[in-house]
């Protein structure tokens, strides 16, 4: 039996005499490897993040004592040890563990988390409410540097240096060098600074012998060199950023040197102020091709152990984030007041080619989106074209920006809304259902969704010719494959396309969903049902004209959108009929209602949703069996 076979609980963590850990480290790797060769997932940030794992569960009594992981893509050798072992193989997949903590899977799992930067402020809540109910517990918050750009971060160093000086709370500080791409920003060049050079330790070894044998006073001035050299090292690491927030700064350290790890956690856990410990590790760590590729194996497919070649079938069809990387590139280089934004995804969002391009127009802010949009905002305000690539799930942490920053003036910055609908295995925190709802209240703003690649670029050419705030989002994975047009061309704004014409129901569809509509118009075809479908491009301004023109002679309407029905594109086209005084329709709108969706595979997802061309297809088969009774809804 291998060690981890043992381990059901910390428990069985404590039984292990030290000398075994970094076996059963290298254990726990093995399995994390091997299972997300099958599964996909983050994997390089959970190989990094072994020795951590394990040497808090070893000196902290979890789950007495509380930890949160930030982001919880490193979690896994965490998922390992806390009971989770023998479910380790679903990771990711439909009903089984999740690639993030979640307080419904364990309560291990302090917080639900996928976004980054959460875990100081949650902890620090987390150390009050135990400080007023008089239960004493140690807080662990672990946080990456990739994390530590964002500005969530020092909010909740700054309170809790300040009036919760008394709280139990440790922030370890997993520093790797890296997000999901390699960090930027002068934060990530301070966090570097480290007094470990070769050289520098020769150095200060060789000094130090020197003032020893220095007669009679050799002794006092070599301790006294010691002590100066602590407030050297204060200045020259990022101690002083810390230790002005009022932490207690220990580090850097080596966070795979088990053994000093244990005695460092030991230690600093009888502290009774807030503490930071700085530890340095290697993102992919164990796995050779992890370490050297550590972007691309930050969130990966299927690969061979071998090798670490992906095995996932690659689709001949590029994905919708590779055409409008290309497209960018394209109107860049006949517009040099196109400028692209990013919030530390140059890879995820199809701008590493456009970086690599044009240098000095790409600006990657860090895991800051509110920074981001205002920077943007900032650049509209000079004549510049900002377009700012974020995922849908990430754009929503720079709310108030978009709204207050961009919109409020009326500035052409253009959002690039990646992973608009559902996006698979990374579940609930990643699925981009909103987006429609939370902008589509915004004034002055366009709101619109291609129907394929192709009219995704000629998408990003009318939201640069448009004097004003555009957002476009569109769906993860590949596109449909349809020809693409040489030359972009300027959509009308506010102007849909009949795609297909019929008598007996007119499907309403955005975006990806268009796909969808067209193939249940096919299969209703054959089954002596004529629909009509129109591809309606704009959520705001809606093409009232066209769809009151179709619902005045065909009064069966389904509208259909990937997106959360509250407050969508088929609440807009309630809203722009009922404003129109069109009456007597019968309607159903096909949408996720009101529930957070899981992980699972995007085509599953789905249908176990009622959001593709099946549910459309019963959806109209129902309502041509109905008598119309008046305007109706139904939520899905």
């Amino acid at each position: 039996m291998s060690l981890l076979e043992k381990i059901d609980s910390p428990a069985d963590l404590k039984k292990l005499d030290r000398k075994e850990l970094p076996e059963l480290a290298e254990e726990i790797r093995q399995v994390i490897v091997e299972v997300v060769s099958k599964t996909g997932g983050h994997l390089a940030s959970s190989l990094g993040a072994v020795e951590l794992a394990i040497a808090i569960h070893y000196v902290f009594e979890t789950p007495h004592d509380k930890l949160i992981w930030d982001v919880g893509h490193q979690a896994y050798a965490h998922k390992l040890l806390t009971g989770r072992r023998e479910n380790f193989h679903t990771l990711r997949q439909h009903k089984g563990l999740a690639g993030f903590t979640r307080i419904d899977e364990s309560p291990y799992d302090t917080l639900s988390t996928g976004h980054s930067s959460t875990s100081i402020s949650a902890s620090l809540g987390v150390a009050h409410a135990k400080y007023l109910k008089k239960e004493p517990a140690k807080v662990i918050a672990v946080i990456g540097d990739g994390s530590m750009t964002a500005g969530l971060a020092y909010e909740g160093l700054n309170q809790a240096g300040d009036k919760f000086k008394d709280r139990e709370l440790i922030v370890i500080l997993n520093d790797n060098d890296m997000s999901i791409s390699h960090n930027v920003g002068a934060l990530s060049s301070f966090l570097s600074r480290t007094l470990s050079g070769k050289r520098l330790q020769e150095a200060r070894k060789e000094f130090g012998e020197f003032l020893k044998s220095l007669p009679k006073i050799g002794g006092d001035v070599y301790q006294w060199a010691k002590r100066t050299e602590e407030s050297l090292k204060t200045f020259t690491t990022p101690g002083m950023l810390f230790e002005a927030f009022n932490f207690e700064y220990f580090g850097p350290i080596n966070g795979h040197k088990l053994n000093h790890l244990i005695d460092i956690l030991n230690n600093i856990k009888y502290l009774k102020e807030p503490v930071l410990l700085h530890v340095t590790t290697r993102k992919g760590k164990g796995y050779a091709p992890a370490e050297q590729n550590p972007v691309y194996f930050h969130g990966c497919g299927c690969f061979e152990v071998e090798t670490g070649n992906c095995i996932d079938p690659k689709s001949t069809v590029p994905s919708y984030t590779e055409i409008f990387g290309q497209a960018m590139i394209q109107l860049a280089q006949k517009d040099d007041r196109i400028v692209a934004v990013t919030a530390a995804m140059p890879e995820g969002t199809g701008l590493a080619k456009f970086a690599q391009a044009f240098p000095e127009r790409f600006f990657d802010v860090g895991i800051a989106e509110q920074h981001g949009v205002t920077f943007a905002a900032g650049m509209a305000t000079e004549g510049l074209k900002p377009v700012v690539a974020i995922y849908s799930t990430f754009l929503q942490r720079a709310y108030d920006q978009v709204l207050h920053d961009v919109c409020l003036d009326r500035l052409p910055v253009i959002f690039a809304i990646d992973r608009g609908g559902i996006v698979g295995e990374d579940g609930s925190t990643h699925h981009g259902l909103f987006d429609l709802s939370y902008l589509r209240c915004l004034p002055n703003l366009v709101i619109m969704a291609p129907a394929d690649e192709n009219e995704l670029q000629h998408m990003l050419a009318t939201a640069l010719a448009h004097d004003g705030p555009v957002a476009f989002r569109y769906p993860r994975g590949a596109a449909t494959g349809v020809p693409l047009d040489e030359e972009f061309g300027v959509l009308p704004i506010g102007k849909g396309t009949l795609v297909e014409d019929g008598d007996d129901i007119v499907i309403l569809a955005i975006g990806r969903s268009v796909v969808d509509a067209l193939e249940a118009s096919r299969r209703l075809k054959e089954n002596g049902i004529s629909a009509a479908v129109m591809n309606c491009r704009f959520v705001k301004p809606l093409d009232i004209e066209l769809i009151s023109s179709l619902v005045a002679r065909i009064p069966r309407v389904i509208t259909v959108e990937e997106n959360a029905l509250q407050g969508g594109f088929g609440s807009a086209v309630l809203e722009a009929l009922n404003d129109a005084g069109i009456r007597g329709l019968h309607i159903k709108r096909i949408g996720v209602a009101d529930t957070f969706v899981e992980h699972g595979p995007q085509q599953l997802l789905r249908s176990l949703y009622g959001i593709d061309a099946d549910a459309i297809v019963k959806t109209a088969v129902k309502m041509m069996g109905e008598e119309d009774r008046g305007q109706t809804t139904d939520d899905r």
